[in-house]
């Protein structure tokens, strides 16, 4: 990999509620060794408490990176792909001046960029750089559903990330959707 290489990548595609987040990573040499020392992988693949550490060490380590979430109006709007391919695009965009190609997670590139690029399904098992952005976009991703359970109480948010758990369907189910709710998305269990 150049050290100009982009890594991007988002998390909360399947969700019923919340945004999707993108984050766009790029990694030198060394820091991409030093994470592959630390297990460095794919977020799915890595405990809550393990990504959080990673996450850490990519801020210890300076590693730059860009992050841009799809509000759930957005995702209604747009549809799941559109609004994390324009997420992913928004948060290479931060950074592109500092990179020379851009690895995609997934069968998609991302539209109207003017940096090369490769999708790669499966890349943020394949590639340290788009596992690096599966890291930050999940981090970031947890961290606000976190913080929104705070705001819609009685879903569980915090627990279930807004997946579509029993759980969560039992909540929307007894309290009906939220604001944060995704309306595209079928809200009840099947």
């Amino acid at each position: 990999m150049s050290e100009r290489t982009i890594g991007a990548d988002e998390a909360g595609r399947g969700p019923l509620a919340g945004p999707v987040v993108a984050a766009a990573v790029i990694l030198s040499d060394a820091q991409r060794d030093e994470l592959l020392k630390k297990g460095l992988a794919d977020s799915k693949r890595v405990s809550a408490p393990r990504r959080e550490a990673l996450f850490r060490l990519m801020n210890d380590l300076g590693v730059r990176w860009a992050a841009q979430a799809a509000s759930p109006e957005r995702i209604d709007s747009m549809n799941i792909l559109r609004a994390s391919l324009w997420a992913m695009g928004q948060s290479v965009r931060k950074i592109a001046r500092d990179g020379d190609c851009v690895l995609v997670d997934g069968p998609y590139e991302i539209p109207g960029l003017s940096l090369e690029q490769q999708a790669i399904p499966h890349g943020d098992a394949l590639v340290p750089d788009i596992s690096a952005a599966s890291i930050v976009a999940k981090v970031l991703r947890d961290r606000v559903m976190v913080r929104l359970d705070r705001i819609f109480p009685g879903y569980g948010l915090a627990g279930h990330k807004g997946y579509p758990t029993a759980a969560h369907y039992d909540a929307i189910a007894r309290l009906g959707p939220s604001a944060i709710h995704r309306r595209s998305f079928r809200l009840f269990r099947p």
